[in-house]
C-alpha cells in the first residue's frame, strides 16, 4: 500500500480527541479535512500581491537591505520566525534572520496606533537563526539552525545583550514554545531523523541550567509517550538526537506552539501538524496531507501559531506560499495567499498583543533570494 492507504488504516479509529484549550469540545477526532474558512474566500490579490478574505488589508513594514519606515535602521536579511511582545502602550515584533555567517535577529517597535516608532538589533554574529519562541517574562528564543547549533535568549526591548544558552542542547535547531504550567520549553530539530525534545530549567525563568530531555515512543503517529535524559546536551562526539536508544523519529522539525496543554508542532518532510497532550502526555496528528480526502489545501508545513479563539495558522515553505487557517472544529483552509513569489517561503506568523494584527515575512520576496524579504502586516476582522 501507498503511504496514503497506510496512514488511513493506522489513523482510522485510534485518534485521540485533542485536549487543551485550541481544540476543547472538538467534533472531531482525526486529523483535519478541507473545508470553507470561517473568513471565506480569498479575494484577488492587493497592490501588495497578497490574497485575502474580505475586510482584511495588508502593508509592508519591512524589506531587507532597505530601512525601516521611519528610521535607519535597515532590516535584514532572509527574515524568518518571529514574535511579538507588548511594548507600553505598543507592541514590539522580533524577526530571526536565516544567513550565515551574521544570522540574528531584529526588531520593530509599534506605537499604540500601529505606527513604527523605532526599529533595532538584537542579536548578531550568530548562524542562521530560524524560527524560536517567545518566553512569558518577555524574551525572545533564536535558535540556530546548524549543527551544533545553539538557542540565545535575546531581549525584544533593547539594550540587553544576548545571551547564549548551551544546556538548552546544541543540535540543528528550529523552534521552542514555553509551557508555564509544567514549566519545561519544547525544542524542534531540522533534521530527517530528528527529534522533539524538552528542556527543564532549574529555576522557571532561568535558562542558564537545567536538563534536556527526548520524547521517546515507537513508529505510530498516536499514542502514549515518555521521555527521558539526553546524557550529554552538549552534542559531541554522540549528537543528541543518538544518545537515547528509542527516541521518536520526526521528518523535519519545524514550527512549535503552546496552548493550554496541547503543545502543536510541525515536520515538513511528511507535511504535519503533531498535538503532544502534554497532560496525557500521548501524541497525535492534527493534519497530515496524506489524510486529506481531495487535494490538500495545506503543503510545505513550517512556522506554526495559534490564537485566543481556538485557531491555529500555518504558512507554508513553498506550496502555493499560503498561511492555512486550521479551525477547533478540524477545518484546514487558506486564510491568506502571497502571489509572485514562488522561489520564496512565509515565515514568522505572530499576532500583536491584542489580536488584531497579523505579522509574517516572505523571507526571499520577489527576487527568490535571501536580499529580496519582506515582512508584512495584515489586519482585519479575526476572530
Amino acid at each position: 500500500m501507498d503511504r496514503r492507504t497506510v496512514l488511513r488504516a493506522t489513523v482510522a479509529g485510534g485518534a485521540a480527541a485533542f485536549s487543551g484549550s485550541l481544540w476543547a469540545g472538538a467534533a472531531v477526532a482525526a486529523p483535519a479535512q478541507p473545508g470553507p474558512s470561517p473568513y471565506g474566500s480569498l479575494r484577488s490579490a492587493d497592490s501588495n500581491g497578497i490574497q485575502l478574505p474580505t475586510g482584511f488589508t495588508s502593508r509592508v513594514i519591512a524589506r531587507s537591505r532597505q530601512a525601516v519606515s521611519g528610521t535607519s535602521y535597515t532590516w535584514h536579511d532572509a527574515p524568518d520566525g518571529g514574535a511579538c511582545f507588548v511594548a507600553g502602550t505598543g507592541w514590539i515584533y522580533v524577526s530571526n534572520s536565516e544567513i550565515t555567517p551574521g544570522g540574528g535577529a531584529s526588531a520593530v517597535r509599534f506605537n499604540a496606533d500601529g505606527s513604527i516608532a523605532s526599529a533595532y538589533r538584537i542579536l548578531a554574529n550568530t548562524n542562521q537563526n530560524c524560527a524560536g519562541g517567545a518566553t512569558p517574562w518577555g524574551t525572545w528564543l533564536s535558535c540556530e539552525e546548524v549543527n551544533r547549533g545553539f538557542v540565545y535568549e535575546t531581549y525584544p526591548q533593547g539594550g540587553t545583550a544576548a545571551v547564549q544558552r548551551p544546556a538548552m542542547g546544541r543540535f540543528k535547531h528550529e523552534a521552542a514554545a514555553c509551557d508555564p504550567d509544567r514549566r519545561v520549553i519544547y525544542l524542534t530539530e531540522d533534521e530527517s531523523n530528528g527529534c522533539f525534545y524538552r528542556f527543564r530549567p532549574n529555576s522557571w525563568g532561568n535558562l542558564s541550567a537545567g536538563t534536556l530531555e527526548v520524547l521517546v515512543a515507537g513508529s505510530a503517529t498516536s499514542g502514549p509517550v515518555t521521555w527521558a535524559r539526553v546524557p550529554d546536551p552538549d552534542g559531541s562526539p554522540t549528537v543528541t538526537r543518538s544518545q537515547v536508544s528509542g527516541a521518536k523519529r520526526f521528518n523535519g522539525g519545524e514550527g512549535c506552539w503552546y496552548d493550554d496543554g496541547t503543545c502543536w508542532f510541525t515536520t515538513k518532510g511528511d507535511n504535519r501538524v503533531w498535538a503532544y497532550d502534554a497532560v496525557n502526555q500521548r501524541i497525535d496528528l492534527a493534519y497530515d496531507d496524506s489524510l486529506v480526502s481531495g487535494t490538500a489545501p495545506l503543503t510545505g508545513v513550517d512556522n506554526i501559531t495559534g490564537t485566543g479563539s481556538g485557531d491555529l495558522y500555518v504558512a507554508e515553505d513553498g506550496g502555493n506560499m499560503e498561511i492555512n487557517i486550521i479551525t477547533p472544529a478540524g477545518v484546514v483552509a487558506p486564510f491568506l495567499r502571497i502571489t509572485g513569489q514562488s522561489s520564496s517561503e512565509i515565515c514568522g506568523p505572530a499576532f500583536s498583543p491584542d489580536g488584531t494584527r497579523l505579522y509574517f515575512s516572505s523571507q526571499r520576496g520577489t527576487s527568490g533570494s535571501s536580499s529580496g524579504g519582506i515582512t508584512y502586516e495584515v489586519r482585519g476582522p479575526f476572530r
